[in-house]
C-alpha cells in the first residue's frame, strides 16, 4: 500500500465554486476513481488555496494510468482546469506535486518492538 500527498494551487478569487464542485462530484467521477484504485482520498483546502491531497492505492503511476484512460476524467479535468490557472496547459491531474514522506508513527513504532 502507498500513501500519497500531492498539493495544487486553487485560483483563491474561485474557492467557493470549487468546494460547492467537490460536495457534488459527478457520480460516473466517483465510480470511476474508485475502479482504478483510488482509496481513502480525500482533499484538503486552505483559505489561500493551498489544496492538499491524500489518497492509498497500491500503485499511483498506474492509478494515475488508468484514470487517465477513462472518459470521464477528461471530462473532469477539462471542468476542474479554470480553478488552477498557475498550471497553464497542464491539466490538474498532471499538475499534482507529489511530497516525499518523511515520516510515519506507526513505521517508527514497529522498528522500537
Amino acid at each position: 500500500m502507498t500513501h500519497v500527498c500531492f498539493t495544487l494551487q486553487v485560483d483563491p478569487a474561485k474557492l467557493d465554486a470549487y468546494r460547492e464542485a467537490h460536495a457534488a462530484v459527478w457520480p460516473d467521477m466517483l465510480r470511476a476513481l474508485h475502479e482504478t484504485g483510488w482509496r481513502n482520498y480525500r482533499l484538503f483546502l486552505r483559505p489561500d488555496g493551498l489544496l492538499v491531497g491524500t489518497l492509498e492505492t497500491d500503485d499511483f503511476a498506474a492509478t494515475q494510468e488508468a484514470m487517465a484512460r477513462t472518459e470521464v476524467n477528461g471530462r473532469w479535468q477539462a471542468a476542474m482546469a479554470g480553478f488552477f490557472p498557475a498550471l497553464g496547459e497542464l491539466r490538474p491531474d498532471e499538475g499534482m506535486l507529489v511530497l516525499d514522506q518523511v515520516f510515519h508513527l506507526e513505521e517508527q513504532l514497529a522498528h522500537l518492538a
